[in-house]
């Protein structure tokens, strides 16, 4: 007698699974988003013939790469698209996902490749509209639009496709799953279709993603997990500028950062990308400092910017804009306490000028050396940058690939840099004169004596 399948409920935001149907997702708090699981439980007889074998005896062959053609992507990829692995690329709505794809297509379709394009939102005249301005439209490159996944599949089938694209996942239908198109059970099916397709083919594919309100991408969790490499593009309503990540990467890292500038012919990568957060002001003002931090492997120069104004108020004010305003609490308690330069009394406010977000513990000398200049209302000297991570007990720490960091200061014209005593001589280029710092004391008598 066959075991009855077990009933279970999925959230369609967060893919969190409980036994019950509920209102209110437990996990997210959504309301309104569990939906029934039909999609069949997984039985222990299917891997009965599996056995293990030494990890010694596998043959490791290297993943081959397929240039996009957008050498920006290419990096952020880790060197390109990897046959038979699937990307999912998620952003928000108008921010340049298709755009960006649709460039990628036509360039490589014009390289020889045999690429398609699956619209399951746009009519074909529309895609082949903007391929057109885009100047992607090729020979090679075909274009199917509907929602039907398993007619997608078939041209790829039958045109022997080298790379294709789908636009989007939420909008493909799967015939033979129950549910509208972007249900967790359709979401999961056509995914699914997807990687078996690219698997059995040995071509890269790429799946188009919406995302929530939250910043998260929508649909289960598991899609997440299923795909080989998740892409964020992410960018502001007011900057022409867009940003790529890499949120999860099988074949390559997830440091890495590539940003694109959005003009009326598409998405052109952006060369000089310290020119994009500093602004080469020739006027000395308190509170303004200069770091290198890294995205990946690209130094960034970053303006740090901070203002000390004073305050009648018990709890005076700590805002931060850039940098995760625990980090301004905390420096500035270390400036107090260890370069007995005193903060308490001010409402600091601080911003990373061009909007430019800083992870890299590099940034805390240069936010300690700005919060100092802004107490004592001395400007920094000009055309020196701080490069160092500051402990609670007032040390400078030494810090990763400062040799590279010191390279890009010195090719933008800085001549001075302040780092940690503790930095490696055989890493320091020359053409740039180095202060080393054993601890904040000495970082700050450059600000006291404006030398």
């Amino acid at each position: 007698m066959a075991k009855p399948s077990i009933s279970r409920f999925i959230c369609s935001e967060c893919g969190a699974i409980s036994a019950v149907r509920t209102g209110k997702c437990n996990v997210c708090g959504s309301w309104g988003t569990i939906v029934q699981d039909t999609s069949p439980a997984s039985s222990p007889e299917s891997d009965t013939n599996s056995a293990s074998v030494s990890i010694r005896s596998i043959d490791v062959v290297p993943p081959e790469r397929i240039k996009s053609g957008i050498y920006e992507l290419d990096r952020v990829l880790g060197g390109g698209w990897v046959e038979g692995g699937v990307t999912l690329l998620g952003g928000q709505p108008g921010i340049g996902k298709s755009t960006l794809l649709l460039q990628t297509a036509g360039m490589m379709a014009q390289k020889g490749l045999k690429v398609l394009y699956i619209s399951g939102e746009e009519s074909a005249s529309q895609v082949a509209l903007r391929a057109r301005r885009l100047r992607a439209d090729c020979e090679n490159l075909s274009l199917f639009s509907g929602t039907d996944i398993e007619k997608a599949i078939s041209e790829v089938n039958s045109h022997n496709i080298e790379f294709f694209v789908l636009d989007s996942v939420q909008a493909m239908r799967a015939p033979e799953e129950p549910g509208w198109a972007g249900t967790p059970n359709q979401v999961r099916a056509v995914a699914q279709i997807i990687l078996d397709v690219a698997k059995s083919k040995n071509v890269p594919a790429v799946l188009i993603g919406h995302i929530t309100k939250e910043g998260r991408l929508a649909g289960p969790m598991l899609l997440e997990h299923m795909v080989d490499t998740v892409l964020l593009f992410t960018g502001e309503g007011y900057s022409s500028y867009r940003m790529l990540r890499a949120q999860k990467n099988r074949y390559g890292t997830t440091d890495e950062l590539g940003i694109f500038e959005m003009r009326e012919g598409g998405l052109i990568p952006v060369d000089d990308k310290s020119a994009l957060y500093w602004n080469r002001a020739d006027t000395l003002a308190p509170g303004v400092s200069i770091t290198v931090a890294l995205e990946g492997s690209i130094p960034l120069i970053a303006e740090i910017q901070t203002l000390c104004s004073a305050t009648s108020f018990s709890y005076p004010r700590r805002t931060a804009r850039g940098i995760d305003v625990n980090k301004l609490h905390l420096l500035s308690a270390v400036v107090e306490k260890r370069a007995l330069i005193p903060c308490a009394n001010y409402d600091i406010y601080l911003n990373i000028a061009g909007g430019l977000s800083i992870q890299d513990p590099s940034a805390d000398l240069a936010v300690c050396a700005a919060l100092a200049s802004a107490a004592l209302g001395k400007p920094l000297p000009p055309n020196c940058c701080f490069i160092g991570e500051v402990g609670l007990a007032g040390e400078v720490r030494p810090v990763t690939r400062v040799g590279l960091r010191l390279r890009e200061a010195a090719r933008l014209g800085f001549t001075h840099a302040i780092i940690s005593s503790r930095e490696k001589n055989d890493d320091i280029p020359l053409g740039i004169n180095i202060i080393r710092a054993r601890n904040l004391i000495d970082a700050v008598s450059v600000v006291v004596s404006g030398q």
